[in-house]
């Protein structure tokens, strides 16, 4: 019985040294923080942490065209199918294919045959009208001749003579000429070949100037109007320039595009129609500065900008816009005119953060765009 109560007793100081030693511990356990705790903490060891070192270089704006790029090609101004206006044998074509022409060079000639005869037929016609309408004003002067008569006699005149000014006007489209300076894309008269009025001659080819041809989409469409200077490179590596001269007001059903055309002067007919341009178009003077793509970064909210860093030398985000590119680097706006971008560790430091900010060397941002 005794050894049972010693050991009963045991336990039982066993359990009450256990409760009074969780009661003790309760005075020990931390109280839970508070959020400006746990902020004024986070600043008591940030500023214990040595400053993130960061390299910077000084960029400058510089004005540029901001540009709108849209892929089209060349295309020939006009295209005309030059016809005889008159019937008969051909004699001569004066051209071939290829051959550069000016305006009023002879093309094709129809042979005179009998109208040399006919034009002489009208003007005796017409010198014998005039003898008959002169003798009836001399009797109707003497009081001889009736005024029916004399209108009869002017109407015969008047007659011959628009009879004399045809067989002249068919006599001078005998010889077919350029309406305007091109160049000879086909050809379809041949000598000895007998053709009608309306037969085709040549087809004569405008290359002076050379329309620059595209479609732009509704984004791209503000800001463009007629008068902006384009640029193109054509597809054989040569970079042409002009103007625009049209732009669509009403979208094409199928794409929703709007078409534009500029012109380019041509006057060597260099120019080919049909050849693949890319083209720019400068819609207005912006300030750009150029970057390496490296310094590109994105913020929470997934803008795509860059890091600076203000006076008091604490990081700063800028979001900019992509401008264009080039082989030196890419061209953004939406930056200070003056502006220190981190070069060296953008990437490890967020906004706000106070640096430790040296000046670069030898990190060339500026070129031409």
């Amino acid at each position: 019985m005794r050894k049972t109560y010693l050991t009963a007793l045991f336990i039982a100081v066993v359990i009450i040294t256990w409760i009074a030693s969780g009661l003790l511990g309760e005075d020990s356990i931390p109280a839970p923080q508070t959020i400006a705790a746990k902020n004024a903490q986070q600043r008591a060891q940030a500023e214990d942490r040595p400053l993130t070192s960061v390299r910077v270089t000084t960029s400058y704006a510089l004005e540029q065209d901001r540009l709108t790029a849209v892929r089209g090609q060349t295309a020939n101004e006009r295209s005309v199918v030059v016809q005889s206006q008159v019937g008969g044998l051909v004699k001569q074509r004066w051209v071939e294919r290829g051959s550069v022409v000016r305006q009023g060079d002879a093309l094709c000639e129809i042979s005179v045959e009998d109208r040399d005869a006919n034009l002489k037929e009208a003007m005796a016609g017409l010198a014998q009208a005039k003898l008959d309408f002169d003798g009836a004003k001399q009797l109707a002067a003497k009081g001889l001749q009736s005024d029916a008569v004399i209108a009869g006699a002017a109407a015969r005149m008047a007659a011959a003579e628009a009879i004399v000014q045809r067989r002249k006007l068919e006599k001078s489209h005998l010889k077919i000429t350029a309406p305007f300076a091109g160049v000879i894309e086909e050809t379809h008269m041949e000598v000895g070949q007998f053709v009608t009025p309306g037969a085709s001659c040549v087809t004569l080819v405008d290359l002076d100037p050379m329309l620059l041809i595209g479609e732009v989409s509704e984004q791209h469409l503000a800001g463009l109007k007629p008068g902006l200077p384009v640029s193109a490179t054509l597809s054989n590596g040569d970079v042409v320039a002009g103007e625009l001269r049209f732009v669509a007001h009403v979208a094409a059903p199928g794409t929703r595009t709007y078409a534009i055309e500029a012109l380019v002067d041509n006057p060597d007919f260099s120019i080919a129609s049909g050849m693949t341009a890319a083209l720019s178009i400068a819609v207005e003077q912006v300030k750009v500065h150029q970057i390496t793509p490296a310094l590109l970064v994105l913020d929470d909210a997934g803008r795509s900008g860059v890091r600076g860093i203000t006076a008091d030398q604490r990081v700063t985000f800028y979001p900019v816009e992509l401008i264009a590119e080039g082989d030196d680097g890419v061209w953004v706006s939406g930056l200070p005119d003056v502006v220190d971008l981190i070069v060296v560790g953008q990437q490890t430091v967020v906004a706000g953060e106070q640096v430790d900010a040296q000046q670069a060397v030898n990190i060339a941002l500026q070129g031409s765009l």
